[in-house]
């Protein structure tokens, strides 16, 4: 047999690489003796970026920027000479990671990093960017990253406002024009994993923000801000930012780089696999196995593990799905893509606990997953 392993990073815990690591030494350790093919994916979250500086075998530049509360750091990016691309994700100068659980604070977080990669992959000439959007600390409508690409932001006094959430909720105007003019040249795309819009229940202060450590009065301050910062998005660009399916993503950057830039929303995992040629892997092959730290109904919104089982399913091809949690094994509609779904947590732990037991079990269930193949 040959089994493609595809998973998704399980957040918080392992990387993609690392998962695929240990479900190919589980499926060793259990006496599996046929093809594995490691491929490890991203759908625009945390990790994406990595994945397509290796598969594309770009350079890796690192370059001085500020994190999402404005001290200094280095973060990477990936430059692909022939083509001239960037790769860039956002979490790797804005992200949640950068920062210790006690200084999660989306009022006072932004994008001002992520956009200092973006001027470095400018000045390096670039004729594409892919811009990878997920694990931000950010609610700030991509206001830090436009304001390092020329954007100012005033209040009614029309004195400059430093591009924060808390100081924009006095916004009154935008002035772009001495927005970089190299952006007209670029090709943007942004890879995103989620579908929602700005503003409302859905938008990028009521989901996301409780994640980045806002409170009920934070998201409440987020959204008045979102709000405002949309009209004067609108009255300036004339694009209705809080229409855009996606551009809720990563706290509002997909929304916000749209009003001032020639962007491209694309789904985070098809366009990744087309990338990576994916469909070729999938030739000749058994099984495939993939998975994120928890699959649901959200899985099929558009996450790493469901364009996976899409492709492979349209291949006739198994596919068994791994999570950490899974909603309900027997739903008819995830059931639908994923022939097996396997919890890799068999009796209940502590979140903390599971986290830190993640590989250890993604070893283990190689078992389980060599029960599933009759043919092995």
């Amino acid at each position: 047999m040959k089994i493609v392993i595809a998973p998704n990073a399980f957040k918080n815990s392992l990387s993609a690489d690392k998962v695929a690591e240990a479900l190919a030494l589980g499926l060793r350790e259990y006496g599996y003796q046929g093809a594995i093919v490691q491929q490890p994916v991203g759908d625009g979250g945390d990790g994406t970026g990595a994945l397509l500086r290796h598969y594309l075998q770009a350079e890796t530049i690192w370059s001085e920027v500020v994190d999402p509360l404005g001290r200094p750091i280095r973060a990477p990016w990936g430059w692909v000479v022939a083509t001239k691309t960037a790769v860039i994700e956002l979490a790797d100068a804005s992200g949640l990671r950068l920062l210790r659980p006690e200084e999660y604070n989306p009022l006072k977080a932004n994008t001002a990093g992520c956009g200092q990669l973006i001027k470095a992959a400018l000045n390096k000439g670039a004729a594409e960017i892919l811009l990878c959007i997920g694990g931000s600390a950010t609610v700030d409508g991509g206001a830090g990253m436009l304001h390092e690409l020329g954007v100012e932001f005033y209040d009614t006094h029309h004195q400059p406002l430093p591009p924060i959430p808390e100081a924009l909720l006095q916004l009154q105007y935008i002035d772009a024009s001495m927005l970089d003019e190299r952006l007209e040249k670029v090709s943007i795309k942004i890879l995103c994993d989620v579908k929602n819009k700005l503003l409302g229940e859905q938008g990028a202060a009521a989901i996301f923000g409780p994640q980045k450590g806002a409170n009920a009065k934070a998201v409440m301050l987020l959204e008045k801000m979102l709000g405002n910062f949309a009209r004067q998005a609108n009255e300036l660009s004339g694009v209705r930012i809080d229409t855009i399916v996606g551009g809720g993503a990563a706290g509002g950057v997909a929304a916000g780089l749209s009003a001032f830039c020639s962007v491209t929303i694309v789904d985070g995992i098809h366009y990744f696999l087309e990338k990576i040629g994916f469909e070729k892997i999938l030739e000749d092959a058994d099984c495939v196995i993939t998975g994120e730290g928890v699959i649901d109904r959200q899985t099929i919104e558009g996450k790493a593990p469901f364009g996976v089982a899409t492709l492979a399913k349209e291949k006739g091809i198994k596919v068994i799905g791994v999570a950490g949690k899974i909603a309900d094994e027997k739903d008819e509609v995830l059931r639908r893509y994923f022939d097996n779904l396997l919890c890799i947590n068999k009796e209940p732990l502590p979140l903390e606990e599971a986290i830190s037991r993640t590989r250890y079990h993604l070893i283990a269930i190689g078992k389980d997953i060599l029960d599933c193949l009759p043919n092995r």
